[in-house]
């Protein structure tokens, strides 16, 4: 038995143990329907429910690992569902379907801002 911190840090759900930890203490992570604390001990077996920045993951873990590693190691410690991906990259698609508006520079425009401005609108 391990850390579900320690686990989500080894699986690569989380780039420290510390943000692992600080995800479950806002309640990010389930396990079995429960909020589950930083303490609390994974086995093999276990549904967990992972909200990141990469998504809403809902894993069964597979194999217990205390040290982190490659991602292709981190990989088969645990297997998402087919329901979980399906929405994950459905999800992603709609963001990338979405129109991007880059922000301008606070403040005056810079002459090369200005240029750029003339440019989209057809001037030179």
């Amino acid at each position: 038995m391990i850390r579900i911190d320690k686990w989500l840090w080894a699986a690569r759900f989380f780039k420290t143990r510390s943000l692992a930890s600080r995800a479950c203490d806002l309640g990010r992570i389930f396990s079995g329907g429960q909020p589950a604390k930083p303490s609390r001990e994974v086995r093999a077996g276990d549904r967990l429910q992972v909200k990141n920045d990469g998504g809403d993951f809902e894993i069964e873990v597979l194999a217990l690992s205390e040290m982190r590693g490659p991602a292709a190691v981190a990989s088969t410690l645990y297997r998402e569902t087919e329901r979980s991906r399906e929405l994950r990259l459905k999800l992603a698609e709609e963001r990338k379907a979405e129109p991007r508006f880059d922000n301008w520079r606070d403040g005056k425009p810079s002459k090369r801002d200005r240029r750029e401005m003339g440019r989209f609108r057809g001037r030179l």
